[in-house]
């Protein structure tokens, strides 16, 4: 976990533009592979993770994760900055915006990749569980946002916004409905920062397993889907890439699907 000295200064820049990639927190997760492929296409990363999150979900804490993430990125050639953080803390986006500055210098792109996601429906989600949903994927979304907003210097046409999403509701409420607030909270942000030639849009990866499918879910996503296959991190990956960099310019306040053509 990153330690802030106040002393710190800011980093100075490089030659490598800076990526805050969230959710970084397991090897085979999306975040990891997004900080992947953009580590390759020439970013330094800053990444945040929470290992709490992972405590209490099936799959566990990935011992190492962080360390080997860390050493694949570096590989590329990217200088990077782990930082734990909780983002149902509404101070955390400033905190980690700090120690990304401090270790690296300023930020160009946003990738959320973080979530809260536990299953329950209309009846059975408690208050306690829907209110961190809108907590981690609505309320910390805009607070990075912000935070990126207030900060942001770099030139006009460089500033990239990106957000992963889902459409995915029945059975699993608070996680879609607050995934569907945070569609409208990035969207704006295309329009409200205009002013600093920023793009921001939404992807929604559709199935991908990171280790949370059963097999019956597997098979069943797997069926509606005409390529016959599941989405991997990598094909996220790719669209991320291809909107940070300057061909993907011209897109902008979209909620692109990724999702192979699932149904």
């Amino acid at each position: 976990m990153h330690s802030i000295d106040e002393n710190e200064t800011t980093a100075p820049r490089t030659s490598r533009p800076l990526a805050l990639v969230t959710g970084v927190g397991r090897t085979v997760g999306i975040g990891a592979g997004v900080a992947r492929q953009l580590a390759g296409s020439g970013w330094d990363i800053a990444f945040t993770y929470w290992r709490p999150y992972d405590q209490r979900m099936s799959w566990g804490v990935e011992c190492g994760a962080t360390d080997a993430i860390d050493r694949v990125l570096t590989a590329c050639g990217a200088r990077t900055a782990a930082v734990e953080a909780d983002l149902a803390d509404p101070e955390a986006a400033a905190r980690v915006f700090d120690a990304a500055e401090r270790d690296l210098g300023p930020v160009t792109a946003l990738v959320m990749c973080h979530c809260e996601s536990v299953d329950s429906g209309l009846l059975d989600t408690t208050v306690e569980s829907f209110d961190r949903h809108f907590a981690v994927n609505a309320r910390a979304t805009w607070l990075l946002i912000r935070e990126y907003g207030r900060r942001f210097r770099g030139a006009h046409g460089t500033g990239r916004i990106i957000s992963l999403t889902s459409d995915h509701t029945v059975g699993n409420l608070p996680y879609g409905a607050s995934k569907g607030a945070l569609d409208r909270i990035t969207l704006a942000a295309a329009h409200e920062l205009a002013h600093l030639g920023v793009t921001a849009n939404v992807i929604n990866p559709g199935p991908v397993d990171t280790g949370w499918m059963s097999e019956e879910l597997r098979e069943a996503c797997t069926a509606e889907t005409p390529l016959g296959r599941l989405g991997t991190p990598q094909d996220t990956a790719h669209l991320v890439d291809f909107l940070c960099s300057p061909r993907g310019q011209w897109m902008n306040g979209q909620l692109l699907k990724s999702n192979g053509g699932s149904a």
